[in-house]
């Protein structure tokens, strides 16, 4: 657990540090001003549009869960399981949420291989979710055909890699174990793992087995968007709602793709930047709002991720928080 804490305490330092920047910059008395005058109710609603974004994904887990036949977990010990995952939530492109397979697997003894081709699934619908929330977002502003259209060829391109098996081993082995110096000599230890996991992840991406769970992404992630919305009203700004959700999916698909702890300085300069520019929010007010909205939507979820953790640890005192089985640990069968 110690280790678990002091990864989490060095993002959370590192986001203070950007925090602290951000509101030098913007200016500390115009922020905490704004906070002054703000609404509190509305951050509030803030974090229950969050949570929401929470419980839609959990319905989206267990539908992965049914749809590879580990059945023998029980819905609170999975939501418990789904949530500790959050804990996690600060490491690049969310890849710690891998943390929820060895959860399973020291729970209920369930393969990690066997599972953790759930968490590359929840990743890519995930990115179709928040690519179609800027495609129809971008549609409300002069301009914004262009980016509907960048979003939609880039939704095709990435089903054609996934549903193209030759193309997509093709890809990988050309691209990978070229890459200079120590990247090209893991790129090459890493290809054909990442090739067995396309094919697992197929079978959780055909067509009919991807729509669902996509919609759920796109309300899921949309209701975030929502909560930008409502927290700037809090602050007595009147932004469009199809404003803030592209905002918000713009400023979170940046930071999953650049490969930083949480997207920690993209996710917030974005943010801030584009209320200012495509919604013409103050600084002050966009500044405050970037920080309430990370709090909702970030932090948040961390928190509840150890408290998960914490209730799954006392009911197994045997759980560790640093699972690392072998690998001849996480292929055994339940």
């Amino acid at each position: 657990m110690n280790k678990l804490i002091r990864r989490v305490l060095l993002v959370m330092i590192l986001a203070v540090g950007v925090y602290g920047a951000i509101f030098f910059y913007k200016g500390v008395d115009k922020i905490t001003h704004e906070f002054g005058h703000f609404a509190w109710w509305a951050f509030v609603a803030g974090l229950a549009l969050a949570f929401l974004n929470y419980l839609l994904r959990f319905f989206r887990w267990q539908y992965y869960l049914r749809l590879l036949k580990i059945r023998d977990v029980p819905w609170g010990e999975s939501f418990l399981t789904f949530f500790s995952g959050f804990v996690l939530t600060v490491t690049p492109g969310k890849v710690g949420e891998v943390f929820k397979s060895l959860i399973l697997f020291q729970l209920r003894g369930v393969p990690i291989q066997k599972s953790a081709p759930i968490v590359v699934a929840e990743r890519v619908t995930d990115l179709i979710g928040v690519i179609t929330m800027i495609t129809l977002g971008s549609l409300s502003f002069p301009g914004g055909a262009i980016w509907a259209s960048i979003g939609t060829g880039l939704v095709i391109v990435l089903l054609g890699f996934i549903a193209a098996p030759t193309l997509s081993e093709r890809l990988i082995n050309a691209i990978l174990p070229r890459l200079p110096g120590a990247l090209g000599r893991f790129g090459a230890r890493i290809a054909p793992k990442l090739v067995e996991a396309l094919e697992q992840l197929r079978e959780l991406t055909t067509p009919a087995r991807l729509v669902f769970p996509t919609l759920l992404s796109i309300v899921a992630w949309s209701s975030e968007g929502v909560a930008l919305w409502v927290i700037l009203r809090g602050f007595g700004e009147a932004a469009p709602m199809a404003i803030t959700v592209f905002l918000y999916a713009t400023a979170t698909l940046a930071g999953a793709l650049i490969p930083v702890p949480g997207g920690l300085g993209i996710t917030e300069g974005l943010l801030t930047g584009q209320m200012e520019t495509l919604a013409h929010v103050p600084e002050g007010i966009s500044a405050a709002a970037m920080l309430l909205c990370r709090l909702a939507t970030l932090w948040f979820a961390v928190g509840l991720g150890f408290v998960a953790l914490g209730i799954l640890r006392a009911k197994h005192p045997k759980l560790s928080a640093d699972p690392a089985p072998s690998p001849a640990e996480t292929e055994k069968t339940p």
